[in-house]
């Protein structure tokens, strides 16, 4: 059977609770449950504050996309809203901007799961763990979007378990109603206060906080995947970011009450959560938390091949990319642009391997750090043009409103400027915002080749889609 002929069968579609696992999958990886060690360490008990203060400002944006996306579902989100609100220069930046961040994430995560795969099975190199998460996610894609849905919808329910007893016995630990627990809620506070090294160092955070958090915004676009995408959006948008915040924020609180701030492992040493676990007695806690931590980072690596193949695929659709990467399965899987993606992330993955002191890698990573911003800077806008232009009547129709319009866009906006300014101060901040500028002005260099591109596919298809001279009954 031909593809789209009428006996070819629908494509399977995503089911509700794939939906909700597969936000909090794409988020809830080794940036929490290791990389959170890394700014408690330099903020101290105000990275509750950090991860409050981004959790809100993902919040937001994440309520700007659900208006837009309540209105019209589409696998590409907000690179589509973006093309419609601001024009095809817009969609070609935040769509190739935000494929290649999670081409960046696909490469960190097969880095961190080799490593972990070499570290219990010492006879097998890293590189080849790496390489063998990387064919195991392109097979779990390649299949059918269910099949990815059901396979992260597995894994993220291991970490979300995971969590859920780590937030109720943490609670119970430092409220001294554990057993052999103290009270430690004055760890807050007991050691240089809860802000150490200034509020400086609390708001710089803010950016290494929104690169944990980005990944909301898949359920959005998996979302125009599913069999009800209305419903699975509006969960996207509203319930699923305040479990988010929850996991999150109670997480870190937990942390660094249970243990004083100062005093917490190196995190190359012993993992925060796998540390944190073993002060409350549960036997096994280190073995427990390494594969809780290898599941998050086998899950993250499986979102990120998913979102990176859609907005290729969705990029391609509107000329921006090579039009084979928009050709898909009978199962709705874009096969070229699953492979295409793959092979970003595989190139980077070698480079770590092949080249460690070149310096690619590293600029790859760092070169990612402003899309997060740069994708919620578009969001807001986008969503303040699309309100603007819509009628009263369609106005009133929206299913899914921001508040405040559009004072909220505003926040956002000046939000993301003072975020990059902060960065500007230390030296880690300016080098990532650098670099993520190298890597935007590399993609401007590029635009009017495509912006040709598209003028000849709109001749092309208006000469396609003009009436024949020949056929005209006047002649």
């Amino acid at each position: 059977m031909r593809r789209g002929s009428p006996d070819a069968p629908a494509p399977v579609k995503l089911r509700s609770r794939h939906v909700t696992m597969i936000t909090l999958g794409g988020i809830i990886g080794a940036s929490l449950f290791v990389g959170s060690a890394n700014i408690i360490r330099s903020t101290g008990p105000a990275a509750i504050v950090s991860y409050l203060i981004g959790g809100l400002f993902v919040f937001l944006a994440m309520r700007m996309l659900g208006e837009m996306a309540a209105a019209r579902p589409t696998v590409g989100s907000f690179m589509e809203y973006a093309r419609v609100g601001l024009g095809n220069w817009a969609a070609y930046l935040v769509g190739w901007l935000y494929w290649y961040f999670w081409v960046g994430v696909i490469a960190y995560e097969a880095v961190v799961g080799g490593g972990m795969i070499a570290a219990w099975f010492p006879a097998i190199p890293d590189w080849a763990g790496s390489l063998f998460l990387l064919a195991v996610f392109v097979a779990t894609n390649l299949i059918s979007v269910r099949t990815f849905g059901e396979t992260e919808f597995w894994l993220a329910s291991i970490k979300v378990i995971a969590i859920v007893v780590f937030l109720v016995v943490g609670v119970l630990f430092v409220l001294g109603l554990w057993p052999s627990a103290e009270f430690s809620v004055h760890n807050l506070w007991a050691h240089g206060g809860f802000a150490p090294n200034g509020t400086g160092v609390v708001l710089s955070s803010v950016a290494l906080v929104l690169f944990s958090y980005f990944g909301t915004e898949i359920a959005v676009m998996a979302a125009a995947e599913s069999e009800n995408p209305a419903k699975g959006i509006r969960q996207a948008s509203g319930t699923v970011i305040w479990r988010v915040l929850l996991f999150y924020v109670g997480a870190i609180f937990v942390i660094v009450t249970a243990v004083p701030w100062n005093q917490l492992p190196d995190p190359a040493v012993i993992a925060p959560f796998s540390y944190v676990f073993s002060l409350f007695g549960v036997p096994g806690a280190e073995v427990i938390m390494s594969i809780v931590i290898f599941t998050a980072v086998i899950s993250v690596l499986n979102s990120g091949t998913y979102s990176a193949s859609r907005m290729f695929a969705a990029l391609s659709e509107q000329h921006l990319a090579p039009a084979i990467a928009a050709k898909r399965t009978r199962n709705g899987v874009p096969v070229f642009a699953v492979f295409a993606s793959t092979v970003g992330g595989l190139i980077a993955t070698l480079v770590n391997f092949i080249a460690p002191s070149s310096g690619i890698y590293d600029f790859i990573m760092n070169s990612t750090g402003l899309v997060a911003l740069f994708v919620y800077v578009f969001i807001a806008v986008t969503q303040w043009r699309t309100r603007l232009k819509m009628s009263e009547e369609e106005r009133a129709g929206l299913k899914l409103k921001v508040w405040f319009f559009p004072w909220l866009n505003v926040v956002v906006v000046l939000g993301a400027l003072g975020i990059v300014g902060i960065m500007m101060t230390t030296e880690s901040g300016r080098t990532q915002v650098w670099t993520s500028l190298i890597a935007t002005a590399a993609l401007v260099l590029f635009w009017p080749l495509v912006r040709k591109k598209i003028a000849l596919k709109q001749r092309e298809e208006a000469e396609m889609h003009a009436p024949d001279p020949s056929t005209d009954p006047r002649q």
